[in-house]
């Protein structure tokens, strides 16, 4: 009897096709799920990221507030025509503390996980005001009204603790400070040493174009402005961080 006249029987007996079909989902799923038991991590350690400073996770938050998600993804893939328009193909390390990430398949617009440092703080705040300004074949709306909005900040610690209990590790002192870290990141004149040394890497100043005041630009603005720029690639050895 051929392997065909087999495959026929079991087609045609509907117990036997039941019991081998599921014994290739159990061995299957064994062989997937089993691996997973033996290890610390299904994230790779990758030197740079740290968690959001407190302006950032504010501005992350407007950011799926306003649905920007739903035209943009943040998910280079790791083809060439994908590479060579935005920049290394994304980590998953990169999105270890998103909660939730922002991958997708969705591109009404350009992916934005190598966005930030790409364009200048005014760049950004004239686009999200008259995107077409910028972009004449832009169909994103403008958020200008994000730039006459004041930040709320007295609930910045609660946040912090809220991401610290999904396991983004914020320490104490990065919740002690919270209000404080939001108000000096956007303020050109402040101290910012402690600020720096709990957040390696961070833009400071001004983002929204008005020293005098805090908005939820500010906040959008230093979100983005973050936006894969935590891992420096130049330096970036994936056989290294496989070991």
């Amino acid at each position: 009897m051929s392997f065909l006249d087999n495959h026929k029987k079991l087609e045609r007996n509907v117990t036997l096709l039941l019991v081998f079909s599921f014994l290739a989902v159990v061995i299957g799923g064994l062989i997937e799920i089993v691996p997973l038991f033996y290890l610390d991590s299904t994230i790779e350690k990758v030197k740079g990221m740290r968690p959001y400073t407190p302006l950032e996770l504010k501005g992350r938050n407007i950011y799926i507030r306003e649905g920007c998600y739903l035209c943009h993804s943040q998910m280079v893939r790791p083809f060439r025509d994908e590479v060579e328009r935005y920049g290394h193909y994304s980590l998953a390390a990169e999105s270890m503390y998103d909660h939730p990430f922002q991958w997708g398949s969705k591109r009404t617009g350009p992916d934005l996980a190598r966005v930030g440092e790409r364009y200048s703080n005014e760049w950004h705040v004239q686009h999200l005001i008259a995107p077409r300004s910028l972009v004449p074949e832009s169909i994103m709306p403008g958020y200008g009204f994000l730039a006459k909005a004041d930040l709320v900040t007295t609930d910045a610690e609660a946040h912090l603790l809220a991401n610290r209990r999904v396991g983004v590790p914020y320490s104490d002192a990065m919740l002690a400070n919270a209000e404080a870290d939001i108000k000096a990141q956007a303020d050109p004149d402040a101290d910012t040493d402690d600020l720096e040394k709990r957040y390696p890497k961070l833009q400071l100043g001004d983002f929204d174009g008005d020293p005098n005041r805090l908005t939820e630009m500010d906040a959008l603005v230093a979100y983005l402005q973050m936006l894969g720029t935590l891992v420096d690639f130049s330096a970036y050895d994936p056989k290294a961080n496989q070991r």
